[in-house]
């Protein structure tokens, strides 16, 4: 594993700072000998424990995170893939600032004069008016660039771009030269870490069965009406934005093992939530498109058979409780979409990078008669946070308190 031979590497992070708050949340190591040949490949998220920054850029979500390992966790590994290798990256200076940064936050002593190589430096001898973007050098040599601002995808096509410079010389003197000082390098020495590197997933949103079977089947079961509105209740607040999160569905989980739910009996008042919402929109007798599309993704959501949702579009008639609901736990139902309700003069925080400028949706919250605020306190009534899953310190304190925390499209909603 160790070298001779290159390590390309590609970080994504949280922000541009190395030396401030900001802190990487990707890594890809791509080991390459010393003609070009990558040898293997590795690849892992990182959680920072603070928000994700601009999540439009590197598309990573909180929920991606949560159980990732921290940098700490993984920087022994990381150092072995590293050493005796040169350190290769496109703007290489960016890269080696936040692994220089991250590794003194580990605590130990190492050296920083890493011997590396910058293939967007090397653009101007071997690319010269290609540009300075990796896009720009891969289109120059018809490398494929998939993914871009994923990190295994950026470092794999870096490989790529250091092995067509390594092939279009005859002279190897300059890689050599690298090489040989590579291996002269003293790397620290880091105690082994215990967490298994994870890669990003696919996309795939959270539905009800990722959550359901965490909970267990009672025989018998304990739990009468009253808690079953309790577990209503929350579930009113986690779809408030139409989207659960990992904490949300964590939370249902723990209350419905709290109270003896069992699993039959969620899926149950699953169904009642959705009936619930079919009546409401049903109430002036026209399903609208924004209600029709509303009713789907909640019913997609909560894993509703596609019958059910499919009645439940085609006639009010079919808004009334299909046979084998809940029927029991409706006495004390209350409509889905004034569980949770915003009053006038109601505390508003936001977090994170929004669409918009947070000004602007200040400015909104205002004009509607609500206060925005910058600390969460236990007066604060909702949490507005560009991702639901976010690990900023201003979400890990709503969630102490008991704060709903929606993303800009249940702000939205609740504005509505």
């Amino acid at each position: 594993m160790a070298g001779p031979g290159f390590a390309v590497i590609d970080f994504e992070t949280t922000g541009l700072f190395a030396g401030g708050h900001d802190r990487v949340i990707e890594i890809a190591v791509v080991h390459v000998d010393a003609d070009g040949a990558v040898e293997g490949r590795w690849e892992t998220l990182v959680n920072p424990e603070r928000d994700l920054g601009p999540q439009r850029i590197h598309q990573i979500r909180a929920s991606d995170v949560v159980d990732a390992p921290t940098f700490s966790q993984i920087a022994a590994q990381l150092v072995e893939l590293l050493a005796g290798r040169v350190l290769v990256a496109h703007n290489a200076s960016f890269d080696v600032k936040f692994l220089v940064a991250e590794l003194e936050r580990t605590a130990s002593w190492f050296s920083s004069d890493f011997v590396s190589l910058c293939t967007m430096q090397l653009a101007r001898e071997y690319l010269p008016g290609a540009g300075r973007a990796l896009a720009d050098c891969c289109a120059a040599l018809d490398i494929q660039l998939d993914d871009a601002h994923r990190a295994s995808a950026d470092a794999f096509a870096t490989a790529q771009l250091l092995a067509a410079y390594i092939q279009s010389v005859d002279q190897h003197e300059l890689w050599q030269a690298h090489l040989e000082s590579a291996l002269e390098h003293s790397w620290p020495v880091l105690a082994s870490g215990n967490r298994e590197w994870m890669p990003r997933p696919p996309f795939s949103e959270v539905t009800a069965s990722s959550f359901l079977q965490r909970i267990t089947e009672k025989m018998p079961e304990y739990a009468g009406p009253a808690e079953c509105l309790d577990y209503l209740a929350l579930l009113d607040l986690c779809l408030l934005d139409r989207h659960f999160s990992v904490h949300e569905t964590r939370e249902l989980v723990a209350l419905a093992e709290e109270l003896g739910i069992s699993r039959a009996t969620c899926e149950l008042l699953h169904l009642d939530y959705f009936n619930q919402l079919t009546r409401t929109a049903w109430d002036d007798g026209i399903l609208t498109d924004d209600e029709t599309a509303d009713l789907v993704h909640v019913g997609d959501l909560l894993d509703i058979p596609t019958t059910t949702i499919a009645g439940a579009l085609e006639s009010a008639a079919l808004a009334s409780v299909p046979h084998g609901s809940s029927a029991a736990f409706r006495e004390g139902e209350t409509d889905s979409n004034q569980g949770f309700a915003l009053s006038p003069g109601d505390f508003i925080v936001l977090t994170g990078e929004m669409s918009r400028p947070r000004s602007e949706i200040a400015e909104e919250i205002v004009g509607l008669g609500y206060t925005p605020w910058d600390a969460v306190t236990k007066k604060v009534r909702l949490l507005v946070a560009a991702d639901p899953d976010s690990l900023s310190g201003k979400a890990r304190k709503a969630r102490d308190y008991g704060i709903p925390v929606v993303d800009e499209a249940g702000l939205e909603r609740l504005l509505r």
